[in-house]
């Protein structure tokens, strides 16, 4: 039998599959590969923090490790209120992504409970927030109490999908000398922007930006074909680092898939270009797991 506070059981989505396997600290990134960290992302995949002079609280962060894990039994660590009076907990184990990054937040249940995780701003600790239909669904539950977490695997699947194809893009656009300035892996809004040199006068061409979609299409499919992993470390000031093989690297916070052969349906839909940002718009789906 588990101890309090221990998983109990853990459910894969593709048996002993891995999603974005960790590696260990000591791995180097090719030199040629430039990866950008946006200001304060540091991600631990454990996090301790102090809620008051007598009440230390950790949560071990399973979806960063694990993007295929969609059901654990583990305990509430704590519990509180938000400004508005609504209740939250949080889990020991937590296998809820929450909304960032670009990438929606995960849906799923706590016992029969709808809930929705949340970064908690004051801790940094994922909570979770009951929907408006099981409003009530988390008042009974109390620091320590056993619970059973699962996640909606579809859409977790999706978003995985979404955002690894995403930093694809993104991949495909550095190789044609453009800077990242900004993306959305939301379902039916996903898109990478980016600030082509000399602010595109050249894509300003229609002619010329179908070429370049065509490229980024290539690059795209190579890719895939060559079903490059997709791994993530920590490197030493505590940012986690998400590469695809060897064409690209950034820090990220997300789900992803455990290599590229995992997607599917990966279209580069729009190519536009307005007041020098140029937007790629792009669509991706998750293979049927195998």
């Amino acid at each position: 039998m588990s101890q309090a506070g221990e998983p109990i059981a853990l459910q894969h989505l593709g048996g002993m599959g891995r999603g974005c396997t960790l590696q260990g600290d000591g791995d180097a990134l090719p030199p040629h590969l430039h990866v950008p960290k946006p200001p304060n992302l540091v991600r631990y995949d454990e996090r301790v923090v102090q809620l008051n002079d007598c009440q230390q609280v950790s949560q071990d962060a399973l979806y960063l490790r694990d993007t295929y894990l969609a059901d654990v039994h583990t305990s509430v660590t704590a519990t509180g209120r938000d400004e508005t009076g609504g209740r939250w907990l949080a889990v020991r184990h937590n296998i809820f992504h929450p909304q960032g990054g670009g990438q929606p937040a995960d849906r799923g249940r706590l016992g029969e409970c709808e809930v929705v995780p949340v970064r908690h701003a004051a801790t940094g600790l994922v909570v979770l927030h009951a929907t408006e239909s099981h409003s009530a669904g988390l008042d009974d539950l109390s620091e320590g109490d056993p619970v059973h977490a699962r996640i909606d695997a579809g859409l977790r699947l999706l978003h995985a999908a979404l955002h690894t194809a995403g930093h694809l893009v993104e991949a495909a656009c550095r190789a044609e000398g453009w800077t990242l300035a900004g993306n959305n892996h939301f379902p039916g809004q996903a898109r990478i922007e980016l600030t082509p040199p000399d602010a595109g006068a050249q894509l300003a061409d229609a002619e010329e930006r179908e070429k370049a979609s065509d490229r980024i299409r290539a690059f795209v499919a190579a890719a895939i074909a060559d079903d490059l992993p997709v791994t993530a470390e920590h490197d030493d000031e505590g940012h986690r680092i998400v590469r695809l093989g060897e064409v690209h690297a950034a820090a990220c916070g997300g789900t992803h898939v455990r290599s590229l052969a995992d997607l599917q349906q990966v279209t580069i839909s729009a190519v536009k270009l307005k007041k020098g940002r140029l937007r790629v718009s792009y669509t991706a789906a998750h293979r049927p797991l195998r």
